[in-house]
């Protein structure tokens, strides 16, 4: 592949070929296992803040911020960390940043652990590990073409994902509520022994990072971020992506931010109330990788894309309009089958059609485009909530996946 593939050069909706099974050997197995406990220790955390600010402040908008911080960086680091990410041998930045973010984890616990911890606080940590998260994944997008072969990028992201949904749904979010009652700073200090985990493991594999294109005398980073931005806004396909990405974002910034509030409050379900719908998506989401490479080898990348948004769009309308705790729970189960169709075939998407010596920026400026609704989003999601109801971010979601299934409709017809 000599490079992305332009308007003119490609048409944007491309049906592909019978999906490869990755090996296990050959690095994919510890990066999928560094990938999956990572994530592990990820979504108890995830699941945990929200519970800890509610715990500190009732106010929706400050709620809504600790979300927020968690994507700012992507705004003010995101090229930066796919241009670095392209410059730095992939695996080495990998396990360096998960060390950094195990030191950052532990002594947040210990903050925790002594009566220390306050929103401002948590702000911080949020910012911080977001920051340092733009070069880890942009490093390990660049880095799984060397781990597996082209043909096996889609089977190889669906296992990925779908090994992380397990440990996110079947593991993380029903474990928090019995770490809790060891402590509040249980989960966190568990998060930061995952990270541990996963240094080791990608420390450990020895496969060669993509070379690098060779860079002129006078390249500078700024240089190669620009350049990764005209090389994604040069491909039709993951320009029109990116965009509706973006939107989609929006809602989900106003649906996590507040999910916590809608459950514990809306639908007076508690904490348990909270667990079982985070349950229903990760567990779900299992599903929808499965289904995933399936879907795309009948009716392409983008339609599936297209049709997960749609099935989205309707499952947020119900999240948002009925109050019952079974619906919720059956909304977010719908919801995270179609997230990771969306997820699977957009990340690999953009490793089928991004150059290797280009993938970490082109990928950067896909995520930088694509997040840069969701601190909006959180944000319009708190005041929402404050102003017209906790069930009006649902609704709002529904509203910006409305328009984004709408944008990528137009890249079909």
């Amino acid at each position: 592949m000599s490079g992305p593939a332009t308007d003119e050069e490609a048409p944007a909706e491309e049906t592909p070929a019978r999906a490869r099974v990755p090996a296990w050997r050959g690095g994919f197995g510890r990066l999928w296992g560094a990938a999956v406990v990572s994530r592990f220790g990820d979504s108890l955390r995830t699941a945990a803040l929200p519970l800890l600010a509610a715990s500190l402040t009732d106010d929706p908008l400050l709620i809504a911020s600790v979300t927020a911080c968690g994507y700012l960086p992507w705004l003010l680091f995101g090229l930066l960390g796919g241009a670095v990410a392209d410059r730095v041998d992939q695996r080495r930045a990998m396990w360096a940043v998960d060390v950094v973010r195990g030191v950052l984890m532990a002594g947040f616990a210990l903050a925790v652990a002594l009566g220390h911890g306050t929103i401002a606080l948590l702000l911080v940590l949020a910012f911080l590990l977001t920051t340092f998260q733009t070069l880890f994944d942009n490093a390990a997008t660049a880095l799984l073409p060397a781990v597996v072969p082209r043909d096996a990028l889609a089977g190889a992201n669906a296992r990925l994902m779908t090994g992380q949904q397990v440990a996110s749904g079947f593991l993380a979010a029903p474990l928090v509520p019995a770490l809790l009652i060891l402590g509040a700073s249980a989960p966190f200090a568990v998060n930061a022994a995952t990270y541990v985990v996963g240094a080791l493991l990608i420390a450990s594999l020895r496969t060669d990072a993509p070379a690098g294109s060779p860079k002129s005398a006078g390249s500078t980073l700024r240089a190669e971020m620009a350049g990764g931005m005209r090389a994604l806004w040069g491909d039709s396909a993951l320009r029109g992506l990116s965009v509706a990405t973006a939107l989609t974002n929006i809602g989900m910034g106003a649906l996590i931010a507040t999910l916590v509030l809608h459950v514990t409050g809306w639908l007076d379900a508690g904490n348990s109330g909270f667990a079982a719908a985070i349950t229903a998506f990760g567990v779900a989401a299992v599903a929808g990788g499965l289904v995933a490479p399936r879907l795309a080898v009948r009716i392409g990348r983008i339609r599936s894309i297209l049709a997960a948004g749609a099935v989205q769009t309707c499952a947020l309308v119900a999240l948002g309009t009925v109050r019952e705790l079974w619906v919720a729970v059956a909304a977010m189960a719908v919801f995270g089958v179609m997230s990771m169709v969306w997820n699977v075939n957009q990340a690999t998407l953009v490793q089928e059609r991004a150059p290797a010596e280009m993938l970490g920026r082109i990928s950067s400026a896909f995520r930088t485009l694509a997040v840069a609704g969701a601190p909006l989003g959180a944000l319009l999601g708190g005041l929402a909530a404050g102003a017209w109801g906790l069930n009006t971010p649902a609704l709002l979601a529904a509203g910006t996946f409305t328009l984004a299934v709408a944008s990528l409709g137009a890249l079909i017809n």
